[in-house]
């Protein structure tokens, strides 16, 4: 009897004449299991990511239209000393502490005074808003995080890292940026080994092929334009988050690569009794115009923000928040007694690796390149949006009524053990590294196996009936 090979693999003989084409077509096959699932099951996660991401990307200049009142006034004169300003914010909300001002810089920008209050959370401040010209408070407003997020983009934030679940909604987000590499990664080499009569087809979409064709250019094309930028936002996203970013964090401090802390903080030496009555005297020592004395000891420029000290015996703190290109983020100490610096950090001095993260965090945030980094990351999102609408409409029409049978199992056989090896190798590596990747890719292989078993069962348990005919010896 003449016997056929499984539908979807090649015959034997032609998988032993040419083991070359045989071990791409299994590792593309690989590959193509890989991708299909891991999209199947991830894209609702990268949906959400991506909608808010884009919302997110948006709110920057929003906030500038939403919140005009706040944020601008008109420039005329010269500006107040800063203590004044400082004076009238107090005068404002007298129940508030004092914790950290941005001076204004941008014409036309108001002065933040930012202060503690009651009802806040870790992360948030009470912003308020002093027109540096005339001394008069515009308002305040609530503001979270390093990036002074307004109300608007502060919740577009949250939603965006966490759904406003806290810590149990922070895994969603992590999952999505632990596997968009994986999707990512995938669809590159399924979209590149792609055999094509015509290089411009890699690039360029091909309007005119119909139906499921027609998907595939599209979504293939906009795929390998958007890959890289997909990568970096899943990279930098693993970079602050809970499981994967606690182990970046482990091997930065390894390899001595985190950021430096700011030497001469500490301006003095306190015993228990002393200490509220000198933090009161360190605090009441900005405000005449210590606090603009101590501004000018730094001689730094740009964007800067003055941080008072949390406790006696500390001191004042001025460092630069300008994280545009160039970056600014010099820092330094100032005893507010004497007016003297007491200690420098230069961005310039972070070693590589703290550096990269600083960068990182600030393109993916929208702040790097200003309005174009913004631009940027929407039309990221966008195109990850429809990526995934297509990578669904192309799942659909597999199908003659409704979704295609997923792809067959068993492809990794026929991946030569040199290449098997360093994938799996790999996978363990990255597994380790990324929790929210390793821990779903361990469980997907024990079910895959588990449901492969019992199928193999079913197989041997079911009769054999034999044909005769076209097929029979």
């Amino acid at each position: 009897m003449s016997v056929q090979s499984p539908p979807g693999r090649p015959p034997a003989a032609e998988r032993s004449d040419k083991p070359g084409r045989s071990a791409r077509s299994g590792l593309r096959a690989l590959v193509l299991r890989l991708h299909f699932y891991a999209g199947v099951l991830v894209a609702p996660f990268l949906l959400v990511a991506a909608i808010s991401g884009l919302l997110y990307a948006c709110s920057w200049q929003a906030e500038k239209i939403i919140y005009a009142e706040q944020l601008r006034v008109p420039a005329s004169g010269e500006r107040l000393p800063l203590a004044r300003q400082v004076e009238a914010a107090r005068a404002v909300r007298p129940d508030g502490t004092v914790l950290a001002v941005r001076p204004s810089v941008e014409k036309g920008a108001t002065t933040r005074v930012l202060m503690s209050a009651d009802g806040l959370d870790e992360s948030e401040k009470l912003a308020v808003y002093v027109d540096p010209y005339r001394g008069d408070v515009k308002g305040e407003l609530t503001v979270y995080g390093g990036s002074e997020a307004l109300p608007v983009r502060a919740w577009l934030s949250r939603f965006h890292a966490h759904l406003h679940l806290g810590d149990a909604g922070r895994n969603y987000s992590e999952f999505a940026a632990s596997w968009l590499w994986v999707v990512a990664g995938g669809g590159l080499v399924l979209w590149v080994s792609r055999g094509r009569r015509r290089r411009r087809d890699l690039l360029v979409p091909d309007f005119k092929k119909p139906g499921r064709r027609g998907t595939l250019s599209l979504h293939g094309t906009v795929g390998i334009w958007s890959v890289a930028g997909l990568m970096f936002l899943s990279a930098t996203g693993l970079t602050w988050s809970v499981n994967a970013g606690a182990r970046i964090d482990e091997i930065q401090k390894a390899l001595n690569s985190s950021a430096p802390t700011l030497p001469g903080t500490s301006v003095g030496h306190h015993d228990g009794a002393s200490h509220d009555h000198d933090h009161h005297a360190a605090t009441d020592a900005v405000t005449g115009m210590g606090v603009d004395r101590i501004l000018a000891a730094t001689r730094l420029d740009g964007p800067v923000e003055i941080v008072y000290p949390a406790e006696p015996g500390k001191a004042f703190v001025v460092k630069q928040i300008d994280s545009t290109v160039p970056l600014r983020q010099d820092s330094a100490a100032v005893d507010p007694t004497t007016g003297q610096v007491t200690g420098t950090l230069r961005f310039a001095d972070y070693p590589l690796f703290a550096k990269l993260t600083s960068i990182g965090v600030s393109a993916h945030m929208g702040q790097l390149f200003g309005l174009a980094n913004q631009l940027l990351l929407a039309a990221l999102a966008l195109g990850l949006v429809l990526l995934i609408m297509w990578g669904y409409l192309m799942w659909w029409r597999r199908g003659r009524h409704g979704f295609g049978r997923p792809v067959p199992r068993g492809a990794w056989r026929a991946v030569p053990l040199w290449a098997l090896a360093p994938l799996v190798g790999g996978a363990v590596l990255a597994g380790g590294l990324v929790p929210m990747f390793g821990y779903p890719l361990a469980a997907f292989i024990v079910l895959d196996a588990a449901v492969g078993r019992v199928r193999s069962f079913r197989r041997r348990a079911a009769p054999v009936h034999h044909h005769y005919g076209e097929e029979g010896s």
